[in-house]
C-alpha cells in the first residue's frame, strides 16, 4: 500500500477509548476530513432549523399504525410550511425522521442513517475521509461498502483503538466539549484554558450530560452487541485492520503520534519488503 492510496480509512472502538487524538493524527499524515455521524446528524437538524422547519407530529407520523406517513405526505407537509424550501428536499424528509427518533430518546434506525449518510459522503465523491462512528452496525458496514463498490472506491485500513472499560469510564468522566465548535478536552489530559476555556474559540466548555457512569456502560454494552458485529464483517471481507491502545503510559501529543504512526508503518514497509 502506497500513501496516495489510502483515501478512506475506518477509525472504531468503544465510546471513550481514545479515538479522536488518534483521528487528528490520520487527518494529517493522510490529508483527510474528518465525516462523524454526528456532524452529519447536526447538519441535516440544522437545515430544519434554517428552513424554519417545525412540522406538528401529525404531519409526518400516523399514531395508530406507529409508523412515518408516506414521503409523499410528508414532503407536501414541508412545502406547506414553507412553499420557498430551496433545500433538497429529500434531505429534509431524512432530517425530520432522524429528529422524530432523537427527540424519543431512540437509536436513528440503520436504513435512515444509511441514507444520511450517502448524502453526506457524497459530497466527498466517497473519498478523502476519516469515517468516525460509522459503520457502528453489521447492515451500516455492508451498506457502506456496497456503496464504496458502486463508486469504484475502498477502504485503506480499519484503525481500532482498544481500552478496557475501566479506563474508559475514567476517561470519559473527565470529557469536557466545547459547545460552540465542538472540540474535546479532559480535565486531567487535555485541560482546557484556565481550566474552562476552549482554546479554538473561548466558549466555555461543558460536560455531555450522558457522560455518567450509567450512560457510559450502556454505550459499552451498545458495542459488543451491535460494533463488534460489523468489525467482524469487515475483517472477513479482507479489509487491513490496525489495533493500537488507546491506554498509553504518558498521554502526550507526541506519544499518541508515535503510536499511531508504528502501527501503521507494516502497512506500507510490507510493500518495500516485496520489492
Amino acid at each position: 500500500m502506497n500513501h496516495e492510496d489510502v483515501k478512506i480509512i475506518i477509525v472504531t472502538g468503544k465510546s471513550g477509548a481514545g479515538k479522536q487524538p488518534r483521528i487528528e493524527v490520520l487527518l494529517h499524515e493522510f490529508m483527510l476530513t474528518q465525516l462523524s455521524t454526528g456532524k452529519i446528524f447536526r447538519e441535516h437538524l440544522a437545515l430544519l432549523k434554517d428552513t424554519n422547519i417545525d412540522l406538528p407530529r401529525e404531519a409526518y407520523w400516523n399514531e395508530k399504525k406507529h409508523a412515518f406517513l408516506k414521503d409523499e405526505k410528508i414532503k407536501q407537509a414541508i412545502l406547506a410550511a414553507n412553499a420557498s424550501v430551496c433545500v433538497d428536499i429529500e434531505k429534509l424528509v431524512l432530517a425530520i425522521k432522524e429528529k422524530y427518533f432523537l427527540d424519543s430518546g431512540l437509536f436513528v434506525p440503520d436504513d435512515i442513517t444509511n441514507n444520511l449518510f450517502a448524502y453526506s459522503f457524497g459530497a466527498y465523491n466517497f473519498e478523502g475521509v476519516v469515517l468516525d462512528g460509522y459503520p457502528r452496525t453489521k447492515l451500516q458496514a455492508q451498506f457502506l461498502l456496497d456503496l464504496l463498490n458502486k463508486h469504484g472506491k475502498k477502504v485503506a485500513f480499519v484503525f481500532l483503538v482498544e481500552s478496557d472499560d475501566a479506563s474508559i469510564i475514567s476517561r470519559i468522566s473527565g470529557r469536557r466539549i466545547c459547545p460552540s465548535c465542538g472540540a474535546v478536552y479532559h480535565i486531567q489530559y487535555k485541560q482546557p484554558v484556565d481550566g474552562k476555556y476552549c482554546s479554538n474559540c473561548g466558549t466555555e466548555v461543558v460536560q455531555r450530560t450522558d457522560d455518567n457512569e450509567e450512560n457510559i456502560r450502556i454505550r459499552l454494552q451498545e458495542f459488543e452487541k451491535k460494533t463488534a458485529p460489523a468489525l467482524k464483517y469487515l475483517n472477513s471481507r479482507k479489509i487491513p485492520f490496525v489495533k493500537v491502545s488507546g491506554n498509553l503510559p504518558v498521554l502526550t501529543d507526541e506519544a499518541i503520534n508515535e503510536s499511531v504512526m508504528s502501527a501503521i508503518a507494516p502497512l506500507f514497509n510490507s510493500n518495500k519488503s516485496e520489492k
